[in-house]
């Protein structure tokens, strides 16, 4: 669908920000190509890109955009310290990214903010259409430089979710200027009123901008209408809008209201507590769209009916083309749909350090397989979803559930929190294809994460396919649209 048949200026459909790279530049570009908003995943992209450096760069994608970086001698030190002209060998370890903390070296910092940039500028080169990236607030410590280097590549939306956003209006306004920045970390065992704060100044980046930033629309993204009416009187900026995200969404899923109740399943159980006051976010005022189970025409055209501006769809775009996922782990899955017998999906209240419920796809040689996951050895060495603590002697510590249980309670957590953790971190970037190699040989095992329905996928297999584009799930989705505005 073109920009002309868009009611208002923003677009009615929102790709997802999926994962660690599954949601990477291509896909971006291949929907904001089509008029609609593509989002790269803004998660663990440092590791990613340093990751894809030592793969040799293969067509020079990454290079390309290092060179338009408006600091040429951080690209530089990058580029050295972590590019393999033609690749590494097979079976050699990556080198390893530094893991960030309230004060992260600054060759983190440097690298953090390229690679944002890099992910954007390569999803918004060569066209007009809109960029979006996604981030979990949940993950504190890189958000900041990892804002400016999108703001750098001129992003044109920011998404972030599993949490409380309070602060980023506010902190978007202010790097739009340039300006110094910070942002509260949660930190275990601080005291009544004791702040901690993570800090980020872009004169560390850009000394001497000529020009401010464009400041990105911000998107929160909510699960329910209380938090959506909080952020719209707390936040410290604009909220321009919202996806409220129901519990059949992919990935994270906010925890049900009230007691923690399971199914004989073990999942989750969510309730009529769970369904989001469509009323009182309409009276909000600020755009909204749906998400969860919406990757059909009918729920697109039902979601406009509802008020919607439009919808954010994750699983279908997951397994498209143009996605980042592995390819074998990805011609399994739709093997496994053309033949009638997708994958089961659970959503596992336990496997993610976060402690929010964690959809995971029922998969073979994965972390959801418990043969898989009882071989694996446990070590946080990415540290993406690790939390801070305060120590006995005032300092901050980190620690995550899913690190070996007896690191974990040696810094005071409690062994009931390491039951069942799955090291997202290396999981999810094993499944774009990336999983470490460690000394003994042993690559980390993927963790693959989608909607509750992947059958919704059968329509594009029609006819004997094989695969499916990115364009091919926009035609679907707007087959309807008709009906909606009639």
């Amino acid at each position: 669908m073109s920009h002309s048949t868009v009611p208002t200026a923003h677009p009615v459909l929102i790709q997802g920000g999926m994962g660690a790279g599954v949601s990477g530049w291509r896909l971006a570009r291949a929907v904001s190509t089509e008029g609609h908003l593509g989002v790269v995943s803004g998660t663990a992209v440092d590791t990613i890109l340093a990751r894809r450096l030592q793969l040799g760069d293969p067509g020079g994608h990454l290079r390309r955009a290092m060179g338009h970086f408006p600091c040429p001698d951080i690209a530089d030190r990058v580029r050295q310290r972590y590019f393999v002209p033609g690749g590494k060998r097979p079976g050699v370890p990556f080198r390893s990214v530094p893991v960030h903390s309230i004060r992260s070296p600054k060759r983190l910092v440097e690298l953090t903010v390229l690679a944002n940039f890099v992910e954007v500028y390569l999803a918004k080169e060569g066209h007009q259409g809109k960029v979006g990236i996604n981030y979990l607030e949940k993950i504190q410590m890189p958000n900041l430089a990892s804002l400016y280097g999108a703001m750098l590549a001129r992003v044109d939306y920011v998404l972030v979710g599993a949490g409380i956003p309070r602060e980023i209006p506010g902190v978007l306004d202010k790097l739009a200027g340039h300006e110094p920045v910070t942002l509260q970390l949660t930190v275990a065992g601080a005291d009544s009123g004791e702040e901690h704060r993570v800090r980020f100044d872009p004169a560390s980046i850009l000394p001497r901008p000529e020009h401010p930033l464009q400041r990105p629309f911000f998107l929160a993204i909510v699960a329910s209408s209380t938090l959506a009416t909080a952020l719209t009187k707390r936040a410290t900026g604009r909220v321009d809008g919202f996806v409220v995200e129901g519990p059949m969404a992919g990935g994270h899923n906010a925890p049900p209201r009230g007691p923690s109740r399971l199914d004989e399943r073990g999942q989750p159980i969510y309730s009529e507590k769970d369904r989001v006051d469509l009323q009182r976010i309409r009276d909000l005022g600020a755009p909204f769209w749906l998400a969860g189970s919406y990757g059909r025409p009918d729920r697109v055209a039902e979601a406009l009916r509802n008020g919607a501006h439009g919808v954010q769809v994750g699983t279908l775009f997951a397994f498209c083309e143009e996605s980042g996922i592995a390819p074998q782990l990805k011609d399994e899955v739709l093997e496994r749909i053309r033949c009638g017998s997708p994958p089961d999906v659970f959503t596992d209240p336990t496997a993610s350090p976060t402690g929010f419920p964690f959809k995971v796809v029922c998969l073979k040689n994965t972390l959801a397989d418990r043969h898989t996951y009882g071989l694996r050895q446990r070590v946080c060495d990415l540290g993406y979803l690790r939390t801070a603590f305060k120590q006995a002697d005032g300092s901050l510590g980190y620690r995550c559930p899913a690190e070996p249980p007896e690191d974990y309670v040696r810094k005071g957590g409690s062994i009931d929190d390491t039951i069942g953790r799955r090291c997202l971190c290396n999981g999810l970037v094993a499944t774009i294809g990336m999983g470490q190699i460690r000394n003994d040989g042993y690559e980390e095992p993927p963790i693959l994460t989608s909607g509750d329905d992947l059958s919704l996928i059968t329509t594009l297999l029609a006819d004997g396919a094989t695969s499916y584009s990115a364009g091919d799930v926009i035609h679907l989705l707007c087959s309807d649209l008709a009906a909606a505005f009639a």
